[in-house]
C-alpha cells in the first residue's frame, strides 16, 4: 500500500462513522416528521439539539453528578475486584466457595437490588455508588482471576525450581501475565459503572 492509499484509508476510517451518523440522524428526523411522532414518544434530533442548547447548564450539572458516581464506583470496583481476585488465586477452595455468590450477584437485576440498598444506606450518593459497584465489579473479578490463573505452567515450575516465594510468584509472574485480562475487564466495567449509575439514579428518583 502506497503512502497516498494509506492516507486515504486513514481518512476513510474516521469519515465512515461520521457519514453513517449523519445518515441515521437524517433518517430519524425524516421519520419523526413524516409520521408526526409525538415529542414525548420519540423526539426528533432537532428537538433534542434544541433542548440541549436550552437546558445546557442543567444537563451539564446532572451529567457531572452521574459521571462522578460512575468514576467513584469504577475505582471501588477495581480495588475490591482485584483484591478478591488475588484472594481467589491463592486458594482453589476459596474460589470454589465464593465464585457462585459473585455470579449470583451479577445475574441479579440491579433494579431488584437498588431499592434495598437505597433503603439500607441513608446517604443517597453512597447508595448510588454502591449500586454501580455491584454492576461493575464482576468483569474485574472474573477477568483478573482468569488472567492470574492463565499462567504458563512451565514458568511456574521455573519459578519454583528457583525457590521463588509465593509473593514473588504472584508479583513477578502472575500479575504481569494478568494485565491484558485486567484491562479487558476494566473496559467492560467502565461501561457497566455508567449504566449502573444511571439505573440507580432512576430507581432513587422513583
Amino acid at each position: 500500500m502506497s503512502e497516498r492509499e494509506g492516507a486515504v484509508a486513514k481518512r476513510w476510517r474516521y469519515a465512515a462513522p461520521v457519514i453513517v451518523a449523519i445518515a441515521m440522524l437524517a433518517l430519524w428526523q425524516a421519520l419523526t416528521v413524516a409520521y408526526d411522532v409525538p415529542v414525548y414518544l420519540v423526539p426528533s434530533p432537532l428537538v433534542v439539539a434544541t433542548t440541549l442548547v436550552a437546558d445546557w447548564s442543567l444537563l451539564v450539572a446532572s451529567l457531572g453528578v452521574t459521571v462522578s458516581i460512575a468514576l467513584y464506583a469504577l475505582a471501588i470496583a477495581v480495588a475490591l475486584g482485584v483484591a478478591i481476585s488475588l484472594v481467589f488465586v491463592q486458594s482453589r477452595w476459596i474460589e470454589t466457595a465464593f465464585t457462585p455468590y459473585v455470579v449470583l450477584l451479577q445475574v441479579t437485576p440491579i433494579v431488584a437490588i437498588a431499592p434495598l440498598i437505597i433503603i439500607w444506606v441513608q446517604d443517597t450518593r453512597t447508595a448510588l455508588v454502591l449500586c454501580a459497584v455491584v454492576v461493575a465489579i464482576f468483569p474485574i473479578v472474573s477477568d483478573t482471576t482468569l488472567g492470574l490463573r492463565s499462567v504458563d505452567p512451565r514458568l511456574i515450575d521455573l519459578f519454583r525450581m528457583n525457590r521463588a516465594t509465593r509473593f514473588q510468584l504472584l508479583w513477578r509472574l502472575r500479575i504481569p501475565s494478568a494485565l491484558p485480562y485486567f484491562f479487558g475487564g476494566l473496559r467492560i466495567a467502565s461501561g457497566l459503572a455508567l449504566i449502573g449509575a444511571v439505573v440507580a439514579e432512576f430507581v432513587a428518583g422513583t
